[in-house]
């Protein structure tokens, strides 16, 4: 885009889409906090596909309309009234009245500065500040190289070139006019990144201006950016004079030159990886005279840079990374007298010399170089980690030469020895943090560092329990990391300012000592051999000490912890429970986990602070007693040795000991618990529970517990709602008398008992609304006439009779007189014969007179059979049943779903039911007949039923919501016949076949 540049007319309307897109992605792109910003300001934004193919996914040029045609004004000015400037007719007359404004047109504008040739140079992937627009070239490319018919402005709509005086613009009604103040540009474009202020400079001569403000260039980033002959293929070069215009090296480098001489005051540049970064940097220095920071690196960088470095007398920070400094075979010297910061990082010297008076920061880190002289009196942070060809002496001569250091990094300088370490600590009187990890000529014989307060001896094979007394010197330490010392046995330490200490694959590790006020972190682990600590700290708040599997003692006094987890200590013995009760030096312990810990087998807290407790795995345990009131969570996962459990008083709300089936005895108060769930515990003999808010209580398979257990638990536990006594032989009438102290009692399940007379219950538990009776097979016939013939139980909605041996008149008796039953079991019933309620209404007078109506003359009237609530029936497993007729007549109009699957001798079925909407009959090997009526039926599952096509073609055709129709493994249903189906009933939308993919 060169001063005076011309094209074809579909070339200029190509570039005037091409702006009109970089414009209003831009703008419609930014992030919701920039465009609040802006708009609270006065600034008026488009958003995100407002303006026909502007937006982002391109739908205008997908659609074919294109861009021809479109009207847009940008009224972006500040405040409520417009600018002058800033108002789009719509007449030939505002336009121009607009001319007069100088507004500028979306048009191939001839530019004085080559953005091509800088977006070239920064590489399309260019975007240090990560900033949202990072697809948008992609997106544009596709509507710039679109059909010439979607051109934003075509032949016939020819616009003149714009010259730098012109005043009077030639404008179509198809014109597109942008009117954005100086302000606005200024402030949009702080967001963009260099590669899409690149991008904005080609919109127009006022992005152009805007866009190249040297405000936005103080940060000169070219790192990584290597501009090749393939690049500029890439980038589109495809002819061969275009390919001949490739720039050389020479060039890129006359152009970052250009770069520099345009933007002289930039303070930041970023020529890391970067080719011939020698020669560029050069051009840097001697260009850029604000320089403040610069990077460089991969490479090789000349003695002579280092000698014109005292030309940018503004430098302040100086990074080097990965570069072979001179020829790698002679001195550099680094001379500044404003430079506080330089890190030479990985770089190749043989020997180096730093003259920086104002120098704080010195990094010289992984470099290979012999020897280093500093002459830094400021210097304050020194790093050589991993410089492993400078000798002892070279350390020791460098470090004692900066007398107010206060951070140094030796790590991994294995020729570190005592005498250096002594001699540093007599110069530097202000070293503070010292990091000496993997020196194993360390240790610390006669070293005293006063002033410490961060010491990391990672690996260091010469540290002992010896130079604790070296350690302990340091009263001012507040971080100390022995990771990995393979030789240190044990730690005496007192030090009140310590607050985070390390211990972590110290192999030989066995006792701790530690007095610290304010130690706040501590970390111990895989220390296999460590059996005894003594902590006192008073701001210690948790400690973690897992798979000790040899820890046998430990004594805290810690007044402000509040979390313990000991997982996985297997030597812990029973001891430990006192550490943790009250008066044991933990008063504000929240939280205990001593998971796995084998060991123990007698546990006994008493806490007014614990909260959590878990001893799950503790396989060993016999006896628990636990007195914590504000106990809320315990876990005993694995205790399945637990034989005695005391929780007098605690604070949970719920409990679970099914998992412990060798519990014999409990006692447990708990005012607050709702939940008890004693379901597996089969010896539990003594139980005495007060629990005054328990609303539910699963004493399944509990065959020991007696009325005795259960009476007491009645009386103390008035507010139950839900009561399982399922597979509780030992529970006889004068325990389910007891029920009647249980006024909010709902659910009863008394499955698997051999309960013989239901009086009591139906004496106690009037509010009873399910009650379970699963395969009490000892119930007689008689069992339930209370239920049909006396109205017992009246609000009964549930009842589950199944395996159980009463006869066929009393069920049918209880099915035609319990009408408001809801839900009914008759599983595996090996009475129930065929359900067949289609003369139920001539037997109405035959049954007993319950709601007691009469004539005058005393003589009982047949009554008109009430409306049933049945909604789901299950008869899964009946053998005896061959027949199924529920006419209309039976008043099922609440049944809902009905399971006959297992019924092998089930031949007929006959069902009139308006709302039945789920029908199982699967595996009913007999079944022949099949009639529906069932307008609302939505699943029907016939799977290995012997019936054949025309009869299930027939059933459905009725069923005109039918969605799922299972018929697998029917045998006399065959593949082609899907398509039958179907056309009986349209509304299918799966059927289920074996012998077929449906």
């Amino acid at each position: 885009m060169r001063e005076g540049s011309s094209g074809s007319e579909s070339e200029t309307s190509d570039k005037g889409e091409e702006g009109f897109d970089y414009a209003f992605l831009f703008l419609e792109q930014l992030d919701e906090a920039k465009r609040a910003m802006l708009e609270s300001e006065g600034f008026i934004l488009p958003r995100s596909g407002a303006v026909g193919s502007s937006s982002v996914d391109g739908a205008a040029s997908s659609s074919g309309q294109g861009a021809r045609g479109r009207e847009v004004s940008l009224n972006l000015g500040l405040g409520e009234e417009p600018s002058s400037s800033a108002v789009v007719g719509d007449d030939v007359e505002s336009c121009n009245r607009d001319s007069q404004n100088k507004r500028l047109k979306v048009h191939s504008f001839s530019l004085d500065w080559d953005w091509n040739s800088t977006y070239d140079m920064l590489g399309k992937d260019y975007n240090p500040n990560k900033s949202s627009f990072k697809n948008e070239n992609d997106h544009i490319s596709s509507i710039s190289n679109g059909d010439s018919n979607d051109n934003l402005l075509d032949s016939t709509n020819r616009i003149d070139e714009i010259g730098e005086g012109s005043n009077t613009l030639t404008m179509e009604d198809s014109e597109i006019r942008m009117d954005l103040t100086d302000d606005l540009l200024h402030m949009v474009f702080s967001f963009l990144d260099h590669i899409n202020l690149c991008r904005a400079a080609k919109v127009c001569r006022q992005w152009r201006t805007a866009s190249s403000h040297e405000d936005f260039w103080k940060f000169l980033n070219f790192e990584n950016r290597n501009v090749s002959l393939e690049q500029w293929r890439d980038n589109g070069a495809t002819s061969g004079a275009e390919l001949d215009a490739a720039p050389s090296e020479a060039e890129l480098n006359a152009r970052f030159e250009d770069m520099c001489c345009r933007y002289p005051n930039a303070i930041e540049v970023n020529i890391n990886g970067a080719p011939a970064i020698h020669l560029l940097v050069m051009k840097a220095t001697s260009s850029l005279r604000n320089l403040e920071v610069l990077t460089l690196g991969k490479g090789q960088v000349g003695e002579s840079f280092f000698t014109a470095l005292t030309d940018c007398q503004k430098l302040k920070s100086l990074i080097v990374n990965d570069a072979t400094l001179g020829n790698g075979i002679q001195e550099i010297l680094v001379y500044h007298d404003r430079l506080r910061l330089l890190h030479i990082v990985k770089c190749r010297v043989l020997r180096i010399s730093v003259r920086c008076p104002q120098l704080q920061t010195l990094s010289l880190k992984r470099s290979i170089m012999a020897h280093a002289v500093l002459n830094c009196p400021l210097l304050q942070d020194l790093d050589i980690a991993s410089c492993h060809k400078l000798s002892d002496a070279a350390i020791r001569s460098a470090a004692i030469s900066c007398q107010l250091l206060e951070s140094l990094d030796m790590s991994n300088c294995s020729c570190v020895s005592d005498e250096t370490l002594r001699e540093i600590a007599n110069y530097c009187g202000n070293l503070h943090n010292l990091n000496a990890s993997y020196c194993p000529n360390i240790c610390l014989e006669s070293v005293r560092l006063p002033m410490l307060t961060v010491l990391k001896l990672h690996s260091c094979e010469g540290i002992t329990s010896a130079s604790m007394a070296a350690i302990a010197y340091s009263s001012m330490l507040e971080v100390l990391e022995l990771d990995n010392c393979s030789l240190l046995t044990s730690v005496s330490l007192d030090l009140p300012r310590l607050q985070n200490i390390r211990l972590v694959y110290c192999r030989k590790f066995v006792e701790l000592n530690l007095q610290s006020t304010m130690l706040s972190s501590i970390k111990v682990s895989n220390c296999p051999l460590l059996q005894r600590i003594n902590i006192t700290a008073k701001s210690l708040r948790k400690l973690v000490l897992q798979k000790q599997e040899s820890l046998t003692t430990l004594v805290l006094q810690c007044q402000s912890l509040r979390e313990v987890d000991l997982t996985g200590c297997e030597s812990l013995t029973n001891s430990i429970c006192e550490v943790f009760s009250d008066g044991g030096g933990c008063p504000m312990l929240k939280s205990l986990i001593l998971d796995n810990c084998e060991s123990l087998t007698t546990v006994e807290f008493c806490s007014t602070s614990l909260v959590n407790l878990s001893l799950a795995g503790c396989r060993a345990i016999t006896c628990l007693e636990i007195n914590c009131p504000y106990l809320e969570q315990v876990s005993l996962d694995g205790c399945d040795h637990l034989e005695r459990a005391s929780f007098c008083p605690v604070g949970l709300r719920s409990l679970n000991l099914g998992i412990c089936p060798k519990l014999s005895a409990l006692h447990i108060e708990a005012p607050h618990m709702a939940l008890l769930e004693l379901k597996g515990c089969g010896v539990l003999s003594e139980a005495a529970i007060n629990c005054p808010l328990l609303t539910s209580l699963d004493a399944s398979f509990c065959s020991q517990l007696k009325d005795e257990c259960l009476s007491a638990t009645t009386a103390s536990c008035p507010r139950i709602e839900s009561l399982i006594l399922m597979s509780c032989p030992a529970v006889g009438p004068v325990g389910l008398l007891s029920l009647r102290w249980l006024p909010q009692l709902t659910l009863l399940d008394l499955s698997y008992t051999f309960l013989m007379n239901l009086q009591p219950v139906f004496e106690s538990c009037l509010q009873l609304q399910v009650l379970k009776l699963q395969a009490c097979k000892y119930l007689s016939d008689s069992s339930l006439e209370p239920l049909y013939k006396e109205g017992a139980l009246p609000l009964l909605r549930d009842l589950d009779l199944s395996y159980g041996t009463l006869c066929q008149s009393a069920i049918e008796e209880l099915l035609a007189c319990c009408t408001h039953l809801t839900h009914v079991s008759l599983n595996g019933c090996v009475n129930m014969h065929d359900l067949n309620w289609g003369f139920i209404g001539d037997r109405l007078s035959e049954l007993p007179n319950v709601y007691g109506l009469s004539s005058s003359s005393g003589v009982d009237l047949p009554i008109a059979q009430p409306n049933r609530l049945l909604q789901n029936l299950n008869c899964v497993g009946c053998q005896n049943i061959k027949k199924v007729y529920l006419p209309l007549m039976a008043r099922c109009l609440h049944l809902s779903s009905l399971n006959l699957s297992l019924s092998a001798n089930l031949k007929e079925v006959d069902i009139v039911c308006l709302n039945l909407c789920f029908l199982n009959m699967s595996n009913c090997c007999s079944l022949e007949i099949l009639k529906l009526e069932c307008p609302r039926l939505s699943s029907l599952f016939l799977q290995s039923c012997n019936i054949d096509e025309e009869a299930v073609e027939v059933a459905i055709s009725e069923c005109n919501m039918l969605e799922t129709l299972d018929v697998r493994f029917c045998p006399k249903i065959f593949p082609l016949s899907m398509g039958r189906l179907r056309a009986a009933c349209p509304s299918l939308k799966r059927i289920y076949s074996s012998l077929s993919p449906t």
